[in-house]
């Protein structure tokens, strides 16, 4: 029988970084709430995603490093494949496009298309350096927009207004290999006309948006691309770095990344089923009839895959018998922010996944970004609304009320499930509410509205915990123990309820809630439902969620709060100029008073002098120091820094010191004979 299969792809992140908390809200968490979900109702569903590790950008970083492509690519593959796992993303594979079936995929398409002869080679004026003996890629060239003029636009194309223009059009151009004028320079390419292919595709979306409701942002991001008229674009590039150009007489010529990436779908699902041992397998899914794909991305990859991609399946179906299907739905997320303002890896604003993970649970963060996922709009993350979420909702509601059932029936009914009597009006109403919860988030996540999904779920929670608390169980313990029972038993059906239901969003407390209760998850539509017989044995209640302390969120607020003005450290920071260090002001200060900051062991306020007066100074040195050693000692500081609060606390600047193998810190000293406030250079 042809059962129904489902596709789930998250978009390719890019290995030239680590990824961040944006990328996450972007495509990633909503793709495995979503898979983890149609696992749970027993559907066939296979989830794909991996490393995009071609293109320029990789190749500058490279470049800048005196390394070659491969060093970046290994190395980033490497960080956001464990970041991935530990979050607890659930993966079937995580490939790469630098693989051997990835380049022999996508040359296949190459020459599919070029023999079909959809193709045009054109001859076009390309920026050339004469110093460094090669064609410019479009990243390797910046210059003034000739539509909005904003410098630092790229030769094809301006980040600032989204404007694309031939190079010859870009005013100002520099090469940033050389930092050299460059000369436009005859070189030729392939084209493919994605303008032949525009009705089919207006008329593809909006068939799909009919029958699945296409979220409005891709809708109105299709549409002007549409209004302006889908042209052609060149598919192949001047570099070393990359698929090759299947072609003789093609030195030097690679895919154009755009074309090739989204190919490492289908790549990476032929690697899934080659490692199963069944290599013709992959064609149930993307060949057939009955095959559901939904593509999720962040808003900056909508073009891609609503419009470029299914172009490219298009193409191959015109000219073959065995057709690839093309997405069902694209449900594109906005951007998050971090702390009111964009991610941004040039100035060090923001924090990596693995970072944040070295500090907290991956569940508290699921959690937090799964309520301020960026669905209709750009949303933010914050640690005060992060603290917030873990130790008023997780922990003082689902954590609460788990923890207290369990222990109440450890305590008095021997640790087992207790009998099941006589039904009060609440009982019943409590009972009903179970049995629809299920349908209701299934509801909501089949529309993608997963923040909503969230939301309710926790809900289920509250109105849990409120049931329990009418109930009385401490006064019916003594007063009615069949009537404690039946509310015990109750309660209980609703941890094992909100376990399930919670699973594709925090899986990792889930399933200690599942070793608590001694059970595993049932199907989603036999959730919500007495899953629990009478006399079962428990198992034995934990804590779930600890509280997270201010003083924890002010020790990782310490390290994001001026990363504006930090350099970076990372072998994948950016240079910068002697005019970017000169804005920094380095003073001489003498600390004339120390003391902790209240509940924080980490914390001290300085008093210090820097020549020109006193200020306050909050250094994170309090595990390497004591307050009573550091007056009378000549420091380092940051004396032009934004002030910020910490603790509550105002930090006047920002105290310099080394940071051993160990973690511990030495303030960088210099002689007592150095006046306060004399600058370092």
């Amino acid at each position: 029988m042809n059962t129904e299969k489902i596709i789930v792809t998250a978009a390719l992140p890019y290995a030239n970084g680590a990824i961040h908390l944006g990328h996450l809200a972007g495509a990633y968490l909503p793709a495995d709430i979503y898979v983890r979900f149609q696992r749970l109702r027993g559907k066939d569903i296979i989830f794909i995603c991996g490393s995009d590790e071609h293109g320029v950008p990789i190749t500058i970083t490279a470049d800048k490093e005196k390394v070659s492509p491969q060093v970046i690519i290994d190395r980033y593959h490497e960080i956001n494949k464990i970041s991935f796992e530990k979050f607890g993303m659930s993966f079937d594979i995580y490939g790469r496009t630098s693989s051997k079936v990835h380049h022999e995929t996508a040359k296949e398409f190459f020459l599919n298309f070029y023999n079909q002869g959809l193709f045009s080679e054109k001859k076009t004026m390309q920026f050339y350096d004469n110093k460094a003996n090669m064609f410019l890629p479009d990243r390797y060239v910046e210059g003034t927009c000739p539509n909005c003029n904003t410098d630092g636009a790229r030769s094809d194309e301006c980040e600032n207004c989204g404007a694309l223009y031939n190079p010859s059009e870009l005013k100002n151009p520099i090469s940033k290999i050389s930092g050299e004028k460059p000369e436009l320079k005859e070189t030729s390419h392939w084209f493919i006309p994605l303008n032949k292919f525009q009705d089919r595709l207006q008329e593809y979306i909006n068939d799909r948006n009919l029958r699945f409701n296409w979220k409005e942002n891709v809708l109105q991001y299709c549409k002007g691309w549409f209004h302006d008229g889908l042209q052609e674009r060149a598919i192949t590039r001047d570099l070393d770095w990359g698929v090759k150009v299947p072609l003789e007489n093609a030195d030097h010529k690679v895919l154009y990344v755009w074309f090739e990436a989204v190919l490492g779908y289908i790549s990476a699902t032929k690697e899934l089923f080659s490692h199963r041992g069944q290599d013709s397998s992959w064609r149930e899914y993307w060949q057939g009839e009955n095959t559901r794909y939904i593509a999720f991305i962040g808003k900056d990859n909508i073009v891609f895959h609503a419009i470029i991609f299914p172009a490219m399946l298009m193409a191959w179906n015109d000219g073959n018998k065995d057709k690839y299907i093309l997405p069902e739905n694209v449900p594109a997320n906005e951007f998050l922010n971090f702390e009111g303002r964009k991610f941004s890896k040039s100035r060090n604003w923001g924090i990596d996944v693995l970072e944040f993970l070295n500090h907290f649970e991956a569940d508290s963060l699921r959690y937090t970004l799964a309520l301020n996922l960026p669905e209709l709009r750009d949303s933010d993350f914050s640690w005060n609304d992060f603290q917030a979420r873990h130790n008023n909702e997780l922990a003082d509601i689902l954590g609460n009320f788990v923890n207290r059932t369990m222990t109440f029936v450890h305590k008095h009914f021997e640790g087992k499930v207790p009998q099941l009597g006589k039904l009060s009006e609440r009982d019943v109403e409590m009972i009903d509410i179970l049995n629809g919860y299920p349908v209701k988030i299934a509801t909501l996540i089949e529309k993608y509205k997963l923040k909503d999904a969230t939301l309710e779920v926790m809900n289920l929670a509250r109105l849990s915990n409120k049931y329990f608390n009418d109930s009385e169980p401490w006064k019916t313990l003594k007063s009615d123990k069949e009537q404690c029972g039946t509310s015990l038993n109750i309660s209980l059906q609703a941890i094992y309820t909100l376990a399930g239901l919670f699973l594709p969003v925090i899986p990792f407390t889930s399933q200690k809630i599942f070793r608590m209760v001694n059970s595993r998850p049932v199907e989603w539509e036999n959730m919500g439902k007495s899953n629990l017989v009478e006399g079962h044995q428990l198992g034995e209640p934990v804590i779930l969620f600890k509280k997270v302390e201010n003083e924890m969120i002010e020790e990782i607020r310490l390290k994001t709060a001026n990363a504006e003005s930090d350099v970076k450290k990372e072998p994948e920071s950016e240079l910068i100029t002697i005019d970017d260090f000169s804005k920094v002001q380095l003073r001489i200060a003498e600390i004339l008073s120390a003391e902790r900051v209240k509940k924080s062991d980490k914390l001290i306020k300085l008093i210090v002098d820097t020549g020109s007066g006193k200020r306050q100074v909050i250094a994170g040195i309090g595990k390497s120091y004591s307050p009573e050693e550091l007056p009378g000692k000549k420091v380092v500081i940051v004396a032009n820094l934004k002030p910020a609060k910490l603790m509550g606390e105002e930090s006047q600047g920002m105290v310099l010191a080394v940071e051993n193998e160990q973690g511990i810190l030495n303030v960088v000293e210099v002689d007592s004979s150095i006046s306060n406030g004399t600058k370092v250079k």
